[in-house]
């Protein structure tokens, strides 16, 4: 048993939980559920149905238009409509398996926040927050891998209805634009294996994952990834599998940060999420070098050297931080991450020209200073049973079989 207390800080969890330690409430105390605070939070849920579904046209509608800049049709509203009901459900589910998690485990706890925007997607995501520390790692556990396990389920469903349901190529038909790979099926009734004609960049890519590759081999008609996200039950279903596997990253205050530290405890967790940190950034450094290159090359300057350097400085700056000065680890992270990005951007790629989502840029600094990398020791540890050893040990085989290196793209 680990009898140190844990750090009085305020930890925070995208797409998850909100962990406020500042109060600690009786564990006796309900979940408030007044008629105020059910119009607030359902009508936070409104707005976002509403975003999701008219941005979501832009990737589903037959005929989009860039909101807020237009309007879509009734007819692809209503297809927003559906792939908001999706990604909007699995999200609903995720949320309230940690809500019912935390309310079996006497923790107080709030209802879901849904977050809109009127980009990408609709919505940065849901979260609730846990108003009171826990400090045991069974009920840790419990409150962590239930959202994960409970969204899984959701998404795989809804991705093997979107596979089992497939019309055939000529679907791509029904769409404005993709002329090129519209002639392309109309003259040989398949998609073509790569892209046809001139993509200057236009064309949206979506990782594959094991697990989507896997299920794709079992059925026809399967869209190419540049061609996915036009399905809204494929599109919803990746990326309900890939958020799943986001929050099941082992870092920190995230997921895959509860389960991992109650599987293998402090020491380890400590030293599998610096390593683990170590991956984050070299996938965040080959986005961020040809986004640098090419920024500054519009200036007229374009020195490989400079844009590394650039990079290696705000590496260095974030290492700092969530290593706190560490320089055993802060010096061969960064020069490890740096070699590695180098590697991959010219021996594999060929070029840093070549830009990708910047995701992983963004998950690196949301990591370094919202959730932290390093997950605080709770008061009460033991071992957890054979069940719960199982589920954990599943779900970090789900985040492998979920994660996409490269998840979204344009060539």
């Amino acid at each position: 048993m680990n009898n140190t207390p844990p750090p009085n800080i305020r930890n925070r969890d995208f797409d998850e939980i909100t962990v406020d330690n500042s109060t600690s409430w009786p564990s006796n105390t309900g979940p408030d559920l007044s008629g105020k605070t059910i119009a607030k939070h359902l009508g936070l849920f409104i707005v976002t149905f509403l975003m999701v579904s008219l941005v979501g046209t832009s990737f589903v509608g037959f005929d989009p238009q860039l909101f807020p800049l237009a309007l879509p049709t009734e007819s692809d509203f209503y297809r927003g409509v559906l792939f908001a009901s999706l990604l909007l459900g699995f999200l609903g589910v995720h949320e309230f398996g940690h809500y019912f998690a935390a309310l079996y485990h006497k923790i107080k706890v709030t209802l879901p926040y849904f977050i809109p925007i009127p980009l990408g997607i609709g919505t940065l995501g849901a979260v609730i927050r846990i108003k009171q520390k826990i400090n045991d790692n069974y009920k840790m556990f419990d409150v962590g891998i239930s959202g994960p396990i409970a969204g899984f389920i959701i998404s795989l469903g809804v991705l093997l209805y979107g596979f089992s349901t497939l019309p055939d190529a000529s679907y791509i038909l029904q769409f404005e634009g993709h002329e090129a790979v519209k002639t392309y099926v109309a003259q040989n009734g398949t998609y073509p294996d790569t892209p046809p004609g001139e993509t200057n960049g236009n064309t949206l890519i979506l990782g594959n994952t094991m697990l989507y590759s896997f299920l794709a081999s079992f059925f026809e008609n399967v869209p190419p990834m540049w061609e996915m996200y036009h399905y809204p039950f494929l599109f919803a279903g990746w990326l309900g599998l890939f958020f799943t596997a986001l929050n099941l990253m082992p870092l920190g205050q995230l997921d895959g940060g509860h389960i991992l530290y109650s599987l293998i405890g402090f020491k380890k967790h400590r030293l599998v999420a610096r390593i683990f940190f170590g991956l984050l950034i070299t996938l965040a450094g080959i986005e961020a070098v040809p986004f640098i290159y090419l920024s500054i090359a519009q200036t007229g300057i374009a020195f490989h050297a400079l844009s590394w350097f650039i990079w290696g400085t705000v590496l260095f700056l974030l290492l700092r931080k969530v290593l706190q000065n560490n320089f055993q680890w802060i010096v061969p992270l960064l020069l490890g991450s740096l070699i590695a990005s180098a590697a991959y951007s010219y021996l594999y790629i060929g070029n840093i020209t070549t830009t990708g989502s910047m995701i992983w840029v963004v998950w690196s600094f949301f990591t370094a200073f919202m959730v932290g990398i390093e997950h605080p020791p709770a008061i009460y540890e033991r071992p957890l049973d054979p069940m719960r050893s199982t589920l954990g040990w599943l779900s970090m085989a789900i985040f492998i079989l979920c994660i996409s290196p490269n998840p979204i793209y344009l060539i």
